[in-house]
């Protein structure tokens, strides 16, 4: 009994080992750059922190993607990730993507610094982001808010401007 207590316990303290992700972005072509670390919590959940440099001021969409690839840059990443077949919306909306991250802010230095709380998204499983992209995009993410089909799917947020694939740190 005591060994499948200790091996109970081990076990226990093995799952609540904080698991980590890591997304280099890049572009290619408009100069956007950066990193961002995602912490798996315990509770559940994941924290984003980083910075991305090379934007324009003000806030920009900020999203996984369905798709890791990057073979056309990031226009091939697919849509947002959505296994749940919902409409856009903010990150704190009953209904929105599971990749809806909402906007990040680039100061007039044109740097952004991310620290972010999900707590829809796991790094692994059914809402599991390894593997896929994070974006960035060009404008202000209107949250779904508009009555336009763009904003129910994107939320108007421009074009893709910063990409990156992410990976297991």
């Amino acid at each position: 009994m005591l060994k499948l207590v200790v091996l109970l316990g081990f076990l226990a303290a093995f799952c609540a080992a904080e698991n980590k992700g890591i997304a280099i972005i890049t572009t290619g072509v408009s100069g956007v750059s950066g990193s961002l670390t995602f912490t798996e919590l315990s509770g559940g959940g994941v924290h984003i922190v980083g910075t991305i440099k090379g934007l324009t001021r003000g806030k920009h969409g900020f999203h996984i993607h369905s798709k890791g690839d990057l073979t056309d840059g990031c226009g091939s990443t697919g849509s947002h990730f959505n296994p749940y077949n919902k409409t856009h919306g903010a990150p704190d909306a009953e209904h929105r993507h599971v990749g809806d991250l909402g906007n990040i802010e680039a100061g007039a230095n044109g740097i952004a610094t991310v620290d972010i709380t999900d707590k829809i998204i796991c790094l692994t499983g059914e809402t599991g982001i390894l593997g896929r992209a994070v974006v960035v995009h060009s404008g202000e993410d209107d949250l779904g808010l508009q009555d336009t089909d763009e904003s129910h799917t994107t939320g108007s947020a421009g074009s893709r401007v910063g990409c990156g694939i992410i990976g297991i740190l």
